[in-house]
């Protein structure tokens, strides 16, 4: 290690507190595809005989997002934007399906 921290080569930002809002929205849209897998698991677990196959599905399609989440980037808006509707919707349908 070289000393110096991957914090001083970033450039500088400020954040405008719409910037914020958005991020944070899109953050917390990606937290509930994240979640609905979770319930997609417990449901499935609850079952008599569960499918261990819907319940893999499930798990990698959280690891997955969890990858995403960590490639949001605030000072894009217009990838921020198509996180929010796409993460949202993505949520929607996958607690549809065990509705």
């Amino acid at each position: 290690m070289n000393g110096i921290s991957i914090i001083d080569q970033l450039d500088p930002h400020e954040w405008s507190n719409e910037e914020t809002a958005a991020y944070e929205a899109a953050i917390e849209a990606v937290n509930g595809a994240v979640g609905a897998y979770s319930a997609v698991i417990a449901a499935e677990e609850s079952k008599p005989r569960p499918d261990r196959r819907v319940i893999d599905q499930a798990r990698a399609a959280q690891s997955r997002l969890a990858r995403e989440r960590e490639g949001l980037r605030s000072t894009d808006r217009e990838q921020i934007a198509r996180a929010r509707a796409h993460y949202a919707q993505l949520a929607r349908e996958v607690l549809a399906g065990i509705a």
